[in-house]
């Protein structure tokens, strides 16, 4: 009997947990999606439940290997980074709701340490800065407010992981407690350049090592499914944090090249090779994927908000029923009417790092409409992606040959065609947009001889369409100087 062919993809999102069964051309097969509950308990505070993302996660798969009806060689798991799940390590029980990546509930956690003086060791070793964004004071939040957590947690009584790792947990019916590179340099307690747990930064934020999972390469056998699950043993055989497997998933691995993917925030990564980037601009330096113990890195811009923004006009205002709406609404409109919307309704990140900025809409007058909202809504992504490849610039970057985008705003034709006129590069769109469920797929079909090498995975890439740069400068940089003037707005002003 020949070997299996296809993979699993497990994507484990903010909003959403997908499943989906991709062939050896790279191609879906079969998938399944739900979407659950997210839970806002205080100002700034977001939390998911695990149970839920478990049932989830639990239920797609098994739909999605239903309807491909054929053995699989391998699952891959992809997941929201920075999110913070803490549980009992007898029963597998969360202690805790999830704390989301979008959560500031430390912000004056992070501004003491800055105070401090912390800062700049933390950027050495990790690469990030500090900001309640990352697992660190999320975790150390957690001990320090579930009654016993913390004694329990240096008794070895307690586990520690991101989205991933708890899964990989569940999957495996609680024996294998571990991670892997990528979601480990989001943690701020990991050091990127010796690719390991920093006993320094634990003690900085004071997190007992007890709790913490052991890390593996991206592209490793990390264990195999409880048989109970899904019926037999599956071999899960990799695994990384979504904006990495997207960048791994739309095959950017050779240096200079660079993706942005647009799901509930927007994250641009570019590669940069074996050496880690030292931005003076505020980017990340990050983690891209660790193959055979040899690590690649790569920039990285965060905007919090990019889809979640469509989200909002539909959840919050109202003033759509479907995000395919806005594409309609933006295109019937010739301009944007001097509106403006900065969506820091968590903040702004890069290359900002600013916790207490808020959202806005500035430029309204009375023969504003809906549909310029929802222009401004889409075209503030394109803007804070501009923020981005301009503090990659200023970073010593040159300007790439093309940005190859996914996730769901990638869909936009539209939003593809104002990105393309503000970045003023070619803007790629791949035929599969799932890349980040393909970049799982490849890492775990890398371990497991679906795929030979990484020079395999670059036939499977398509291009769906490609947008070109048209609009004239002149008017660019008018509307770049009102995105900048309707920045400072947003930005809080010094105490």
């Amino acid at each position: 009997m020949a070997e299996p062919r296809h993979v699993l993809a497990i994507d484990q999102g903010t909003t959403s947990t997908r499943s989906i069964v991709f062939d050896a051309a790279g191609r879906e097969v079969a998938s399944a999606r739900r979407e659950f509950p997210q839970h806002y308990p205080d100002h700034g505070w977001v939390e998911h439940d695990p149970e839920d993302i478990w049932r989830d996660t639990l239920a797609t798969a098994r739909e999605a290997l239903e309807k491909a009806a054929l053995p699989v060689a391998a699952i891959g798991i992809t997941n929201q980074r920075e999110t913070v799940v803490v549980w009992d390590r007898a029963n597998g029980q969360p202690i805790h709701r999830a704390i989301v990546w979008q959560d500031r509930r430390t912000a004056a956690e992070c501004a003491r340490l800055r105070q401090d003086g912390a800062e700049p060791l933390v950027q050495a070793r990790t690469g990030l800065l500090l900001d309640p964004y990352f697992s660190a004071t999320k975790l150390a939040w957690i001990l320090d407010n579930v009654a016993g957590a913390r004694a329990r947690a240096e008794r070895g009584e307690l586990a520690f992981g991101t989205i991933d790792s708890f899964l990989l947990w569940r999957l495996t019916g609680g024996k294998v407690h571990a991670t892997d590179a990528t979601n480990a340099s989001r943690t701020l307690l990991f050091d990127i350049h010796r690719q390991c747990w920093d006993e320094e930064l634990l003690a900085l934020f004071r997190i007992p090592a007890a709790l913490l999972p052991v890390v593996h390469d991206n592209s490793h056998l990390f264990g195999e499914t409880d048989p109970a699950h899904f019926g037999t043993a599956i071999p899960i055989a990799g695994m990384a944090g979504d904006q990495q497997a997207a960048l791994f998933g739309q095959v950017c691995c050779e240096p200079g090249m660079v993706k942005a993917t647009y799901g509930t925030g927007c994250f641009a990564l570019m590669n940069t090779g074996s050496t880690p980037p030292r931005s003076q601009h505020r980017l990340l330096a990050t983690t891209a994927y660790r193959l055979d113990g040899k690590a690649t890195y790569a920039a990285e811009g965060a905007i919090f908000v990019a889809g979640a923004a469509i989200k909002w006009l539909r959840d919050g205002l109202g003033l759509i029923t479907h995000a395919s709406q806005t594409d309609d609404m933006a295109t019937r409109i010739p301009d944007s009417h001097g509106v403006y919307m900065v969506p820091g309704f968590v903040g702004l990140g890069a290359p900002h790092w600013d916790p207490k900025a808020r959202g806005l809409i500035c430029g309204l007058t009375l023969d504003a409409t809906a549909a310029h909202i929802a222009r401004a809504a889409l075209e503030s992504v394109a803007y804070q992606t501009w923020d981005l490849a301009e503090a990659m610039r200023k970073d010593g970057a040159g300007k790439p040959q093309a940005l190859r985008v996914d996730g769901g705003m990638a869909a936009n034709d539209w939003f593809c065609q104002f990105l393309a006129d503000m970045l003023e590069v070619p803007v790629e769109r791949p035929s599969v947009l799932e890349t980040t469920a393909l970049g799982a797929a490849f890492l775990a079909g890398l371990q497991t001889g679906v795929w030979p090498g990484i020079a395999a995975l670059a036939g499977n890439w398509s291009l769906g369409r490609r947008f070109l740069p048209r609009m004239d400068a002149s008017q660019r940089q008018r509307m770049i100087a009102g995105w900048q003037d309707a920045l400072r707005r947003a930005l809080s002003q010094p105490d």
